[in-house]
Order: structure tokens, then sequence, then C-alpha cells
């Protein structure tokens, strides 16, 4: 079923801000060129939840022009949690320019919101050199961060960090340890493994089964090798 561009082009433009989202959520089955002009119009929305959404779209309909306008949005929108939707796109977005800007968001941000979108989407790059950026997000107060931080080691491959995530495996966040299970899925060492095999046991069943999956993970490609 084909959209008729004229048509939602004019309804983002109504003084109904439910009628703008309505036009704006019809926009995601239409290609990236043709949908990116039509999202810039509400980038600047007064309604917040539009202006999210259509940040956010930014990192799924890729064009040359979107990794600009999110950092800019990043860099300069005065909303923390706009900062943060822009944060969590670029990492959608996978661009590696987005590298620097991201890791000083996370240094440089006070707002704990955008600081862990940086760090998730510091993982989603893959860049190793966020290694460092991550390991202090590790002794961050807030347990989010902490959360995102090993999230992310698991995706960059730092194995490095197996000693110190691994601290983490009592944690009295459920969500702490699950995420530790599915990062050390991604760090094979013998430690890894070891606390795998604790970790199955944990009496949230989302956590033991996270490490289920990783250890089978892991044996998979012990067969497979």
């Amino acid at each position: 079923m084909s959209v008729d561009l004229a048509s939602v082009s004019a309804r983002l433009e109504s003084p109904n801000a439910r009628d703008r989202l309505l036009a704006l959520v019809s926009l995601r089955d239409v290609p990236a060129a043709d949908a990116v002009p039509l999202i810039k119009k509400v980038l600047k929305d007064e309604h917040i939840p539009l202006r999210s959404m259509a940040v956010f779209s930014l990192g799924i309909k890729q064009t040359d022009e979107c990794y600009g306008l999110l950092i800019d949005i990043l860099q300069n929108e005065d909303d923390y949690a706009i900062r943060a939707d822009a944060a969590g796109a670029l990492g959608y977005l996978q661009d590696p320019r987005a590298f620097e800007p991201l890791v000083r968001a996370f240094l440089e941000e006070t707002d704990w919101l955008v600081r862990f979108s940086a760090a998730v989407s510091l993982g989603n790059l893959g860049n190793p050199e966020a290694y460092q950026v991550l390991m202090t997000a590790l002794d961050a107060p807030e347990v989010v961060l902490q959360q995102a931080a090993i999230a992310a080691l698991g995706e960059i491959g730092a194995i490095d960090a197996v000693d110190k995530i691994l601290t983490f495996a009592r944690s009295e966040d459920w969500l702490v340890r699950q995420r530790l299970a599915e990062a050390l899925g991604k760090l094979d060492t013998p430690k890894s493994r070891a606390a795998l095999g604790y970790l199955s046991k944990d009496a949230h069943p989302q956590v033991s089964r996270a490490a289920v999956l990783s250890l089978d993970g892991l044996e998979a490609v012990d067969v497979s090798a």
C-alpha cells in the first residue's frame, strides 16, 4: 500500500498533535530518501513525544544527512530526553564518526539518561576503543549505567573487562545479572564459563535463561571450531 507523501506532509503541519504523530507513524514503510525530508519537519515540534519519535526515526531511516542532524541535536538540544534520543539513534545509525561525539556525551553530560544512551550506542558501534570509557561507567552510582556498560563491554568483545564485570555476579539488581550473563556469552574465558554456570542457577528465571543461552552459544562455537 503506497503512502500519499503530499497528504502526510500536510498532516505533519496539522495543529492537532495526534494527527502529526499518526502522520509520522505512517512513514514507517516509506523509503528513507522520501521519509527523511518529512521527518525533518517535526524535529523541533512542540510535542515532545512526537519530537522523540522523529529523532529516533533518523537512526532507522538512514540517509547521508541523518548523521549531521543527530549530532546537531545531541550537541545543541536543550531537552535532555531528546539529546538521549539522538545518542540512541546514533547507535542505530552505526556511523563510526559518532564514536568521539558519543564519548564526549558520556563524559561531559550531567544527565544519566543521555549518558545511558551514549553507553549503549558505544556498544552498538563495536569500537574497542570505548573500553576505558565503559569501564568508568561500571563505577557509576546509577544502576542503569552499570547495566549499559556491562552490555556494551560484551558488544565490543572486551575480554580484559571480565574480572571487573564478574564482581556484578551477585548484584541485587537482576537486570544487571542478566546483562552480565548476556555479555559473558560474548567474552569467552574459563572464568566467564564458570560464572555462567553459577548464573544458570540464579533465582530469577530471566537471569538463569540468559546464562544457559550464553553457555549454549559458547559450546556451539566449540563444536563448530
